[in-house]
């Protein structure tokens, strides 16, 4: 099969190609088209170290057929350069793959599953993944899914790639807190099932679109069980698209859950100043922990006597994130369409930006 695949494609659809395949051996090949397909990447096919100037450099992979390691000596060196074949047993695999400069070297059909999967992450462009918060309640009405719904609503306002997972399936929707519960789109129970690797792409664009961001929520029929394998593979794939990832989790730590906390970046432990939400918070905090390392504690006035925020948190034995501030008219604005952290120069908007710079220090903006 001589020559390329090619394609009229948009930049961005260039920036999802599959990956370079270099190889004369017609059953490697059909292999690799085979896993090209599985992962949805369109590959370019060559003999040998194409001649046309940055096909070999640009490309998101490569991968190299046993049969075409001589002709690709002497290319540039780059990563994600991978030697490919079926000779289980062959002695002089290491070297070829040296010379070429090979990351590694991979055996079919043993490697398939893997190979699947990294061929995917380029057809998506992956880069750095996004940044990934929870948010979780010390106790029931603390005021977790505001917080959630605001971090987000803010991030997006900033022209960061945004999605909102809700994690709480008793929670009523985080679709309904931003008002778009009759919008278009894909909710938990059409992921509920799901298993193995989830597109990215296909889940960001088949997600409500509300206030500038994708929500994942639940829908208004019978309640659905998230299986933990579903879980792990929409954050997976909500994580792949970089960005922002904010989600609202339930303060109950089943397989699901777990499988969410196992991918956060942090945490925050939404705490009202009070005694007994303190102690019911601590319970919380000591489930969470044993998932999650860093768990930060946000508090929420008014303050009972004798409470202040570091007293909280060092109760908690938590680092501090910050005092949650009361906005005045929040719920006559979420009444009309207002969702959380959209009054720009609001107390929580406020909370939610400093936090953002103080997480996103060192970053550049992702686009919407």
């Amino acid at each position: 099969m001589a020559g390329s695949t090619t394609s009229d494609r948009s930049p961005a659809e260039e920036r999802r190609a599959g990956p370079l395949i270099v190889t004369e051996d017609v059953e490697l090949l059909d292999d690799l088209l085979r896993l090209c397909a599985a992962a949805g990447a369109e590959p370019e096919v060559h003999h040998s170290v194409p001649e046309r100037k940055g096909s070999w450099e640009e490309a998101p992979m490569v991968l190299v057929g046993d049969d075409a390691a001589a002709r690709c000596r002497g290319a540039s060196r780059r990563r994600g350069v991978m030697l490919v074949g079926r000779d289980q047993d062959d002695p002089d695999v290491w070297r070829r793959a040296v010379e070429i400069g090979a990351d590694c070297v991979l055996r079919l059909p043993d490697a398939e599953s893997w190979l699947v999967d990294r061929i995917a992450d380029a057809a998506e462009g992956v880069g750095r993944p996004a940044l990934t918060v929870g948010v979780i309640g010390g106790r029931g009405g603390a005021g977790a899914s505001t917080l959630a719904c605001a971090l987000a609503v803010t991030a997006a306002r900033e022209g960061r790639r945004t999605m909102l997972i809700d994690g709480d399936p008793l929670g009523g929707g985080l679709d309904v807190l931003l008002g778009g519960e009759q919008t278009d789109g894909r909710r938990w129970p059409d992921f509920a099932a799901s298993k193995g690797r989830v597109a990215g792409g296909a889940l960001e664009e088949s997600l409500p679109r509300l206030h500038q961001l994708r929500v994942l929520s639940w829908d208004r029929g019978d309640s659905v069980m998230v299986r933990p394998e579903a879980m792990r593979s929409v954050l997976a794939a909500a994580r792949r698209r970089g960005g922002i990832v904010v989600v609202d989790l339930p303060r109950r730590v089943d397989e699901a859950v777990a499988e969410a906390l196992a991918q956060l970046d942090v945490g925050l432990l939404v705490v009202p100043a009070e005694l007994r939400a303190v102690a019911a918070a601590g319970r919380v905090a000591s489930m969470v922990t044993m998932v999650l390392p860093d768990l930060r504690a946000v508090v929420r006035g008014p303050y009972a006597a004798g409470l202040d925020e570091q007293w909280i948190a060092d109760a908690l034995r938590l680092p501090l994130a910050g005092e949650l501030p009361l906005e005045p008219g929040l719920s006559q604005a979420q009444d009309g369409g207002e969702p959380p952290g959209s009054r720009r120069r609001g107390p929580l908007a406020a909370f939610c930006t400093a936090f953002w710079e103080q997480a996103l220090a060192g970053e550049e903006s992702v686009p919407s």
